[in-house]
């Protein structure tokens, strides 16, 4: 039988294989086990999707030529394995054209296929809503997180927002999660969040949502996305920043657009109104200890 028809009937099996094993894959599996997805696939935001796409087909490149990395060393060791009676050096070859432009080619070509898929979903993810239907400013500090929520005028004075400390782990290191830095965001609508941080650097991570953005000082970094899922999701602080970093938690709420706006007027009876001042600027307890600091509010 010549030589490609055998590698065409040793091919097939496998992707036949393949397949079989793609197609009773769950949701989850085929997502990479990320987070951001329910059971049956849904996904927090209307970028999850597309990031998980990147994230497992890399994966899937990378363990392709990994395979056939490998599988060509194992071939070398065994056909070329000094064998019983010989002595001596084998033949040695200086230059072969052939594998050389093949081992060329195809790490250029993975470089340019990873880089271009890259570049294509990162501009997607970059590019910022000039109009979303939600305006909300994040602001990172040592150690927490204050949200204001931008309404339609340019001096925010009818903008409303929370102020937040760091967790407060108990004895046993259980954090109460009602206390934490809440930000809440309405299902299905459009949102823009302009990230700022009063001290250093700090990012601003949901980690359902697949991304994450750096704060910086003097520097408002921007993230637009849309909510596609109700429900509650954990967000952390993923830049070192200081001696309580661990405890720079907060949650995200996505809710109906009703549930959204009874938050707003929630804020806004307690007087929670206009620009957040840097009279804001660090936090109204001393970490670890719950004691309020006189002045810091």
């Amino acid at each position: 039988m010549p030589s490609k028809r055998r590698l065409r009937w040793a091919v097939l099996p496998v992707g036949i294989a393949t397949a079989v094993a793609l197609a009773g894959c769950s949701p989850t599996q085929l997502h990479g086990f990320l987070p951001g997805f329910t059971e049956d696939g849904q996904a927090a935001t209307n970028h999850t999707d597309m990031v998980a796409g990147l994230w497992v087909n890399s994966w899937i490149v990378l363990l392709i030529v990994g395979v056939v990395t490998w599988g060509l060393m194992l071939w070398a060791m065994i056909v070329y394995r000094r064998r019983k009676g010989q002595v001596g050096l084998p033949v040695q070859l200086r230059y072969n054209m052939p594998i050389e432009i093949f081992y060329t080619i195809v790490p250029l070509i993975l470089v340019i296929g990873f880089f271009a898929f890259t570049a294509r979903d990162q501009n997607v993810l970059e590019t910022q809503n000039e109009h979303p239907d939600v305006s909300i400013v994040a602001i990172g500090k040592q150690w927490a997180w204050d949200f204001q929520y931008n309404g339609t005028q340019a001096d925010h004075s009818d903008a409303v927002w929370s102020m937040g400390v760091q967790a407060e782990p108990d004895k046993n290191g259980n954090v109460d999660q009602s206390k934490l830095p809440t930000l809440y965001l309405p299902v299905d609508e459009s949102v823009r969040i302009d990230l700022e941080s009063r001290d250093v650097a700090h990012s601003f991570w949901i980690i359902d949502f697949l991304y994450k953005k750096d704060l910086y000082i003097g520097k408002t970094n921007s993230w637009s996305f849309t909510p596609t899922r109700e429900g509650t999701y954990q967000g952390k602080c993923a830049e070192l920043c200081g001696e309580y970093h661990s405890a720079m938690l907060f949650v995200v709420k996505v809710v109906s657009k009703d549930e959204y706006q009874q938050h707003l007027q929630e804020l806004r009876d307690e007087g929670n109104t206009g620009d957040i001042t840097e009279a804001y600027d660090r936090l109204g307890n001393s970490p670890g200890t719950g004691a309020q600091n006189e002045g810091d509010h």
